[in-house]
């Protein structure tokens, strides 16, 4: 059993404004909740390049990554759309946030019983084919599950999306494609105004209410579990989104540590079942710095197969 944590050093430096709360803080909380909780000894931890230019055009339209590449400044700050910045050194940060996904990838499909957490910004999971929204460039998760499909010769991969916002990104880039499943969870009606009805077959969209609880959660997605293992993916990349936390105030939803600890556990057990314990996940939302970093030390001991519940606040 390894939990390896893939990083970027420039998603550190990042940054378009102290107001902004897409932020290089993010990062640093988790890193700190990851000593205090004693993870950062038990896990492994890999820095990570530039995702090779060509690998992005496995998601995206390739002149969109042209226009991407040729608006990033030298200087100052510029705006792809009213949410999402680029500094001198956010294309950087893009690149490696998205070639963490690709090098977890080749890392956990090297032996069993792997999984790999990249602990990245910017995120992706807003990320159209061919269009940048609310904090995303390049879309991580589809990224990594199409260079899975592809370079390591794949049928069938799960994409698993739990966030406050629906991943409209993911479900443009995947409807219709059967060797992807997603499964995605999200308040609704909420930013960005997608996500029910899904858009094909091989979709599970689970809208949930505002205000809605871990115990609404949880019985509103039990039924991804079966599907999955009768999916029987080969890999299972999550987009791992915590603002749906009781104390992040970009959304709606009342979940605790607990309820993403049990999740993570679930889909370890799927992992088992189907894909001798493969999984990629790789850090969406999150914006309470504390609940973020409580959250992902429980994600991560998820993934490790603890499914004991801890009384998280």
């Amino acid at each position: 059993m390894t939990v390896r944590i893939f990083r970027g050093k420039d998603c550190l430096n990042h940054d378009v404004g102290h107001q902004h709360p897409e932020c290089p803080d993010r990062l640093y909380a988790i890193d700190d909740q990851l000593l205090s909780s004693g993870l950062e000894m038990t896990c492994e931890h890999q820095d990570v390049g530039p995702c090779p230019r060509e690998y992005l055009a496995l998601a995206h339209d390739p002149y969109y990554v042209d226009g991407i590449f040729e608006q990033a400044p030298k200087s100052g700050l510029i705006w792809v759309d009213d949410d999402t910045g680029m500094t001198p050194i956010t294309l950087s940060a893009a690149l490696q946030s998205a070639g963490a996904g690709v090098e977890a990838v080749d890392w956990v499909m090297a032996g069993e019983d792997r999984q790999g957490f990249c602990a990245v910004r910017p995120p992706g999971h807003h990320a159209e084919y061919a269009s940048a929204m609310g904090f995303c460039l390049f879309n991580n998760v589809v990224v990594a599950a199409r260079y899975a499909l592809k370079h390591h010769s794949l049928s069938r991969v799960a994409i698993v999306d739990f966030d406050v916002h629906h991943g409209n990104g993911t479900e443009n880039i995947v409807a219709g494609d059967k060797q992807i499943m997603l499964c995605s969870s999200f308040q609704h009606p909420f930013y960005p105004h997608t996500g029910a009805p899904v858009s094909a077959s091989n979709i599970l969209g689970v809208p949930l209410d505002a205000g809605a609880t871990g115990e609404a959660f949880r019985e509103k997605v039990s039924h991804w579990f079966a599907v999955l293992k009768n999916y029987a993916p080969e890999l299972i990349l999550i987009s791992a989104g915590f603002d749906g936390h009781a104390e992040d105030h970009m959304g709606h939803l009342r979940l605790k540590e607990d309820d993403y600890k049990w999740i993570s556990a679930q889909l370890r057990n799927v992992a088992d079942s189907c894909c001798h314990g493969r999984i990629v996940s790789t850090l969406e939302g999150g914006y309470n710095h504390s609940a973020l970093a409580r959250s992902v030390v429980a994600h991560i001991k998820g993934l490790q197969g603890d499914s004991q519940e801890t009384g998280g606040a």
